[in-house]
């Protein structure tokens, strides 16, 4: 059975609006620590477009989250700027654009920008954390902190030991990508995951919160999406812990399929590719820049969602590439 749900950037960008605070404290503790949470923060929704329109060179670009913090100490700077980026696909020129959004960030608002990222990619090789380039004794430069999820493979058991929402999601990334071709042992490892949701302690807007997020990225086959409904509410009714009712389990199940189908209703062609992408990636590892960039060639919408079709139908990556244009 081939699983056919393929968009992390929603289910992403919600968990991190959701629990910024617990976000940076358990990727990035420095920035954490420097921020005075009591003073609140807010996301640049508005304003991040406008940068990205003014970045834009080219293909579509799009920074993930741009956010207003307030920095710890006295004598420090008022307020401050933190550019997040969840990067799912490795790019030939991610680094370049961390630098650009950056320097644009700044030269717009006059503050200091720190840039982190996120790769949630399943290439181990691949990781960008600087830009820069000297000319005629000028050297300009941009280092920027990433985390890898791959590497949390290792520190299973403080994953498992950890209250920090981002370790279920963590979790639940990781497993995502170890079972793609398992269909099987995703259904129990979503399981898993979804009852620890409740042995951790959380409360109900966090379990709500949390389980969107695993029942969006763990996608089954409809028939196993039912079957895993059921065993939640009867692990409920068990436990005597009915948290969510029926209704709501039924509604999380019919709001990610039609997330999904709306996705690939937009037309938008950077959407297109990015799903494109994602789901050659979760059928067949990790992908070639040379195949990335023959992706990202293709510009006609109607074609990119002809070659998404073939990426869910195709038995390996060379079928695929049959079907892709002639550069």
């Amino acid at each position: 059975m081939t699983v056919l749900r393929v968009d992390y950037d929603t289910p992403w960008k919600e968990i991190v609006e959701q629990y910024l605070p617990e976000f940076l404290a358990f990727f990035f503790p420095q920035a954490h620590a420097a921020i005075d949470w009591e003073r609140g923060y807010s996301f640049l929704d508005k304003e991040l477009r406008q940068i990205v329109r003014e970045a834009e060179s080219g293909s579509p670009r799009r920074v993930d989250k741009l956010v207003r913090v307030f920095r710890r100490g006295d004598g420090a700077e008022v307020w401050v700027l933190i550019h997040i980026e969840i990067q799912g696909q490795p790019e030939k020129a991610f680094d370049e654009r961390m630098y650009i959004y950056n320097y644009r960030t700044f030269d717009r608002y006059k503050r200091h920008v720190a840039s982190l990222a996120v790769l949630t990619d399943s290439n181990p090789d691949w990781r960008p954390g600087s830009f820069g380039y000297e000319l005629f004794g000028c050297r300009v430069s941009l280092d920027f902190p990433i985390v890898k999820l791959l590497d949390y493979r290792v520190d299973w058991a403080e994953l498992l030991k950890s209250d920090n929402p981002f370790a279920i999601v963590t979790m639940a990334h990781l497993q995502t990508q170890a079972t793609r071709h398992d269909v099987a042992e995703r259904y129990a490892v979503k399981l898993r995951l979804a009852k620890m949701l409740y042995q951790k302690g959380y409360d109900r807007r966090e379990i709500i919160n949390l389980f969107r997020f695993i029942a969006w990225v763990m996608a089954l086959p409809p028939e196993l999406e039912d079957q895993f409904m059921n065993d939640v509410i009867a692990y409920e009714k068990e436990e005597n812990i009915p948290y969510m009712a029926p209704f709501e389990l039924k509604a999380f199940q019919e709001g990610v399929e039609q997330g999904m189908e709306q996705g690939m209703e937009q037309g938008m062609e950077q959407g297109v590719q990015q799903m494109l992408l994602a789901a050659l990636d979760i059928r067949f590892g990790p992908l070639s820049e040379e195949l990335v960039e023959r992706v990202q060639g293709v510009t006609d919408t109607a074609v990119l969602q002809e070659l998404h079709r073939q990426a869910l139908l195709s038995d390996s990556l060379e079928a695929f590439a049959a079907h892709l244009p002639e550069a």
